[in-house]
């Protein structure tokens, strides 16, 4: 599968693209992982913006941090009816390709997800701790090779 892929900061977002992400989000985050909290966290518009697009369907998401240190990486989804089909690794390659070379990345990840963090690279470091009731771990990647 072949997705078309944007990187957009927050003033280059349409309404419609905004109203995309923000339903995925929703869609898997609020509903599917029955989670109730507020997914519009203010710092959208400090993120570039990964959208995955099959055809004209938003499948794929993640926002980048580039201006904290470390650069952080999160929101990482893929619509359910997606899934098992390597999009969440290829979204989060091309996160990490995003931030500059030699630069730390941190990710918030759910804790059944270690495993795969790890195939990416990433390192726990520090101890796990509930995020709105999901056991989540502190994960770095530390280094790249090349950008």
């Amino acid at each position: 599968m072949s997705l078309n892929w944007s990187i957009l900061s927050w003033s280059q977002l349409t309404k419609e693209q905004l109203y995309e992400l923000l339903s995925l989000r929703a869609e898997v985050f609020v509903v599917e992982q029955d989670c109730p909290y507020l997914d519009p966290d203010g710092k959208d518009a400090d993120a570039l913006h990964l959208l995955g697009y099959e055809e004209k369907k938003l499948i794929s998401y993640a926002r980048v941090f580039l201006e904290t240190d470390p650069c952080i990486i999160g929101r990482l989804v893929v619509s359910q009816k997606e899934r098992n089909k390597k999009i969440g690794k290829e979204t989060m390659e091309r996160a990490i390709s995003l931030v500059p070379k030699h630069k730390k990345i941190m990710i918030s990840a759910q804790a059944y997800l270690k495993v795969f963090y790890e195939s990416l690279g990433f390192k726990q470091q520090g101890i796990g701790y509930l995020e709105d009731g999901i056991p989540h771990i502190p994960m770095f990647f530390l280094e790249k090779t090349s950008d």
